[in-house]
């Protein structure tokens, strides 16, 4: 189990505390069947990712702001196009704002998938203040009463500390009336390992993170870091990226996601 745990990329400590746990189940209970201590340990780590609201957070009103962060190349842009697509499938009218203005391209990228799933798109010049451009948005949904501002940030590597303070200042900025900001999404790649746990706690503490979309979970990989994740920092997974297609983002479900961990 142990091995399955951390090849699984749960990570030393939170398997280690994992196995402590279920060894004093196994005393309590009785459990002497392999079967049965499979079954108690998957059950236990159903209820650890069942914990926190896995649901996204929507306040009707004044627009919502929903930014999505994360280093370069986890799905960031991706993942907001995919949200789009469902929101509006909802009923709720969408505005995408391209705050990554560092990256080359970046915005051209979320303007392409502004088209596809025909949402309006706010941008700034390349270099920009990416502040601004999610200011501009949120005034823009503001005046035209739409409900979401979906906003894009630099892929900021979470070791540079000016970028990470250019992020905190974007949060403010969107947090200020009309805006108001309901969820901070950190978007984490499922083969990232245990580096994903450092990028949650840092960027966590820059920008107090609600939830985690955890992409490319279509490989070998299991996914395992959510559990660290969500053990030790208590935040939950909100949605999961299962492939390339803008239907590929899903709720997550902590039944599904562990027994494919054991598969």
């Amino acid at each position: 189990l142990e091995e399955a745990l951390i090849r699984a990329d749960v990570g030393v400590g939170t398997t280690g505390t994992l196995l402590e746990d279920l060894r004093a189940e196994v005393e309590h209970k009785g459990i002497t069947e392999p079967d049965a201590l499979l079954e108690q340990l998957k059950g236990d780590l159903k209820a650890r990712l069942a914990q926190g609201d896995h649901e996204l957070t929507y306040e009707p009103g004044s627009p919502n702001v929903w930014l999505f962060v994360g280093v370069n190349g986890v799905g960031k842009t991706t993942s907001i196009a995919k949200v789009a697509k469902v929101q509006q499938a909802d009923g709720r009218r969408v505005v995408l704002a391209a705050g990554d203005t560092f990256r080359a391209a970046a915005a051209e990228q979320l303007g392409t998938w502004a088209k596809r799933v025909g949402a309006q798109l706010v941008r700034g010049n390349e270099g920009g203040d990416p502040g601004a451009v999610v200011f501009d948005a949120v005034e823009r949904a503001a005046a035209r009463q739409t409900d979401l501002v979906l906003a894009d940030t630099a892929g900021r590597l979470h070791t540079k500390v000016n970028l990470m303070e250019e992020l905190k200042k974007v949060r403010r900025v969107a947090d200020k009336p009309p805006g108001k900001v309901t969820e901070v999404l950190l978007v984490i790649d499922a083969t990232t390992g245990q580096n994903g746990l450092v990028q949650a706690a840092q960027f966590t503490e820059a920008v107090d993170v609600t939830g985690v979309v955890l992409t490319k979970l279509d490989g070998s990989a299991k996914g395992g870091i959510v559990l660290a994740i969500q053990t030790e920092l208590g935040i939950p997974v909100k949605l999961v990226g299962l492939g390339e297609t803008v239907d590929d983002l899903v709720p997550f479900d902590p039944d599904e996601f562990v027994e494919a961990l054991f598969a």
